[in-house]
């Protein structure tokens, strides 16, 4: 009796490592496009995700934004001059915004669209700027 009782134990435990593994053939193949480590001034922080086009020929002033994070280019290129020099991102490519002063500009012949994630200390964020914010060209 206890023979069986370890064969059932074997079997289900195969049975459990086979769908184990058929379940991780099937997961969505995953790539880290970005990492850093992050201190945080504040335990209380409005995290934003925007999504900005910039026309062709779009350049901002120089400008600070209240709060750090990772920009991700969804198409077209933008140059960023900031307190580290200039360096242009293209489609597809991530990078970090301290939140010291900088430019953006549209370095393609097409729109650029990227998106912001923004960590911002809950007493910089203004309640009106936690909706919709509208860029415009110089």
């Amino acid at each position: 009796m206890q023979r069986i009782s370890w064969l059932s134990v074997f079997a289900l435990l195969g049975c459990l490592n086979a769908g184990l593994l058929q379940a991780q053939a099937n997961m969505p193949e995953r790539t880290v496009l970005f990492a850093k480590p992050t201190t945080l001034t504040d335990n209380r922080i409005v995290t934003r995700v925007i999504r900005v086009e910039f026309p062709v020929g779009f350049k901002t002033p120089e400008h600070i934004h209240k709060g750090p994070g990772p920009r991700y280019i969804l198409s077209g290129k933008v140059r960023i001059v900031d307190q580290e020099g200039t360096h242009i991102y293209d489609q597809g490519e991530v990078f970090w915004e301290t939140g010291e002063p900088m430019i953006a500009e549209n370095a393609a012949e097409g729109k650029t669209v990227l998106l912001i994630f923004e960590m911002t200390p809950r007493e910089k964020a203004t309640p009106n700027r936690w909706n919709k914010i509208t860029i415009r060209p110089q």
